[in-house]
């Protein structure tokens, strides 16, 4: 179920704030439990809160956490970005979202306002993050100061960089959009969107886009001499006070700002005069510049009006600060009632409310990304915690991976090896594990060396195996860990580092053995590409496979793609697509294909296909118009290992994807193998799959 919708520009001073505050207030008339979310925010949390953050919280009385409504600055996500560390920005924003997800019913997430720095890098990781926490967006463009041709560009150019990562778009918003422009752009607009994309167009409005004389007075950073009552005063045009008074009556709005400098008593005094009369327009404020300020004679008169409008000093001259005022983009802010409440009544006025709401309730999200999967798999490890035996103890890098495990509290962990070799080592390297959480058992001298020895032999005499040759075995650290598997005195096996993938599995095919119902171990790697993570099947076990066993490996992987949070699209992989190919390879896949059918007749399976085919949609289309699985598979099942080791290996190397695996299938309990090469995040995700593995 979908629990949360991202808001998204590419530009500054769009107006999202309207769509984001329309948005609470119509799902607080759903949901009792709001929550809000800004992944990356502007303003450094020591000196200031963010504007749009603390008008949602504290206009709707979210029960939420200032600290809990963000997750980085932009200043240290730069940092991050700059020293290669993207990836960690993403794991950090998943995990406070999904802490936002498991205390709240529904959670906006809005995103970044595009100020300063760093413009590309924050477009980037708007589509980066909508995409990993699969929420759907709301696309916001602003139409200010723009041709309707220039308006139609960003909208359909936001949307294809969002639909080109694959980030489903529920809605886009042309906001602030001169009136007489608003049709065109309308219906220009509808023509060129998908059809399931709800469009809406807000006109401009002059009493949501004029700041007040509070933000006016924040952004010049001057002194407020008079009128703290009326700083909600909104300023909606400003003129120089600068000429002789009839001249200057000439020039009075509506809602006029003044600037004009402190010593100009006669303009200073004919428009509080003037906010009074019944035959001139209100005066919002008056901005006094170079300096100077009223003198003491004229300031004693002001201090006895009745009704004294807002007047800020500042030191800068009267063109630099018009200059600045002209700057100024307003803002709503908590204490603005006036405009918050406009803001929603916008939003329920021009947004079709009711579309957005079943666009909300119907929406799925689409694959998952490598991010928000390793995310899940630490989380469901977590969950029921297993202890699993690492054989290779000496290797640093399963010492390094056992540090990070035991740290994070994944798993309980022993390692097999020689106790002082190993404390030595951990020293040497510097490692911060906690030695009280870490089991050492070395093979030879462990207590339970004869209870493994007879049990090896009980099990295996019957294929010739001595006793002598049972002691010897079980001072392997491949035996003597899966014996401990076998036994229940750990839950599972990861191994491989340093040892072959046969001396890992060997032991495990002679007495771990095969569940019921399996008649062939295979394996899977999953495949975490940049926007999705895709399952390989078979590329470590099996080298030529009957088509029964391709059935079968194809069965197995897509019970583990589904296991593991991947719904299961099944492609059976060969080198022609549909009826075209002939040849025994071809009819191999094509008859594995029709087993499948067969025996799992609720699984979406294609065969045979080729790669692209299954995993282009354009492809797809054009080869297999129709098929549920052709251009978007999620597990993709070789007809060999030659093909599927190299795939997965040039995929690898080619695209710089995460291989997790491989992990092994159809056998009894999991024991699962490491490539020589593995670095130290291979070893933490295969013990962790392997720890979920043995929560079945």
């Amino acid at each position: 179920m979908n629990k949360s919708i991202f808001i998204a520009t590419a530009e500054p001073n769009s107006g999202k704030s309207i769509i984001a505050l329309g948005l609470v207030d119509m799902l607080l008339s759903k949901a009792q439990k709001i929550g809000y979310f800004k992944p990356i925010i502007h303003a450094d949390p020591r000196e200031s809160r963010d504007v749009h953050i603390d008008t949602i919280v504290r206009h709707f009385n979210l029960q939420i956490a200032y600290e809990d409504t963000w997750a980085y600055t932009g200043a240290q996500a730069l940092k991050l970005i700059e020293s290669g560390n993207q990836g960690e920005i993403i794991d950090a924003i998943i995990a406070k979202y999904k802490q936002l997800e498991e205390a709240y019913d529904f959670t906006v997430v809005e995103g970044s306002d595009f100020l300063g720095e760093g413009i590309a890098f924050e477009f980037d990781a708007n589509v980066s993050i909508a995409k990993n926490l699969g929420a759907p967006v709301i696309i916001v463009v602003t139409g200010e100061g723009k041709t309707t041709a220039q308006i139609i560009n960003s909208a359909i150019t936001i949307l294809r960089n969002f639909q080109q990562r694959e980030v489903q778009v529920l809605a886009i918003v042309a906001n602030k959009v001169k009136p007489e422009q608003a049709e065109d752009v309308r219906e220009l607009l509808q023509e060129q969107l998908p059809q399931r994309v709800i469009l809406s167009v807000i006109p401009e409005d002059r009493s949501l886009k004029s700041p007040t004389m509070k933000d006016i007075l924040n952004i010049l950073g001057g002194r407020l001499m008079f009128g703290e009552q009326l700083l909600t005063n909104q300023a909606d045009h400003f003129i120089m006070g600068a000429m002789q008074v009839p001249n200057f009556l000439n020039h009075i709005k509506e809602n006029v700002l003044i600037v004009t400098p402190g010593d100009r008593s006669d303009i200073i005094m004919t428009a509080l005069q003037a906010n009074i009369s019944a035959n001139y327009p209100k005066v919002a404020g008056m901005v006094l510049t170079g300096g100077f300020i009223p003198e003491e004679q004229v300031q004693r008169l002001i201090e006895g009006l009745q009704t004294v409008v807002p007047m800020i000093a500042v030191k800068e001259p009267s063109f630099q600060t018009a200059t600045r005022i002209g700057n100024i983009q307003s803002r709503i802010t908590a204490d603005n009632e006036r405009k918050i409440r406009l803001g929603i009544d916008t939003f329920k006025r021009y947004v079709d409310v009711q579309a957005l709401d079943e666009r909300i309730v119907t929406y799925t999200p689409e694959g998952m990304t490598p991010h928000m999967f390793q995310y899940q798999l630490v989380k469901w490890a977590k969950s029921q915690r297993k202890h699993i035996v690492l054989p290779e103890g000496n290797d640093e890098r399963i010492l390094r991976a056992a540090g990070r495990l035991i740290s994070q509290d994944v798993v309980d962990l022993t390692l097999l090896g020689d106790p002082a070799q190993i404390r030595a080592t951990i020293n040497r390297l510097g490692l911060a594990v906690n030695l009280d959480r870490l089991r050492i058992i070395n093979p030879a001298t462990s207590d339970r060396y004869e209870e493994y020895v007879h049990t090896l032999y009980e099990l295996r005499k019957s294929k010739n195996m001595e006793l002598e040759m049972a002691r010897d075995l079980m001072t392997d650290v491949s035996y003597f860990g899966t014996m401990m598997v076998y036994k229940g005195h750990a839950d599972g096996m990861v191994s491989g580092a340093i040892h072959t993938t046969q001396h890992t599995i060997r032991p495990a095919l002679q007495f771990v053995k095969t569940r019921p119902g399996f008649s062939v171990v295979s394996s899977v790697f999953f495949m975490c590409l940049p926007d999705r993570v895709s399952v390989f099947g078979d590329c470590a076990v099996n080298p030529n496979p009957t088509a029964e066993q391709l059935a079968e490996i194809a069965i197995s992987s897509a019970d583990s793609s589904k296991r593991f949070g991947i719904e299961p699209k099944v492609a059976m992989l060969s080198y022609s697509s549909g009826a075209s190919g002939e040849g025994a390879d071809v009819e191999k896949v094509r008859r594995a294909t029709e087993i499948v059918k067969q025996r799992r007749p609720d699984l979406k399976v294609e065969g045979p296909i080729q790669y692209d085919a299954a995993v282009d949609p354009q492809v797809g289309r054009q080869k297999l118009p129709g098929s549920e699985v052709a251009g978007q598979a999620s597990v993709l099942i070789f007809p060999d290992l030659n093909t599927g080791n190299n795939t997965y290996k040039a995929v690898q190397r080619e695209t710089g994807a995460l291989a997790i695996g491989p992990m092994l299938q159809g056998l009894n309990k999991p024991v699962n193998d490491l490539s020589r090469g593995c670095t130290v995040e291979d070893i933490f995700n295969t013990v962790v799959i392997t720890a979920i593995q043995a929560q079945e």
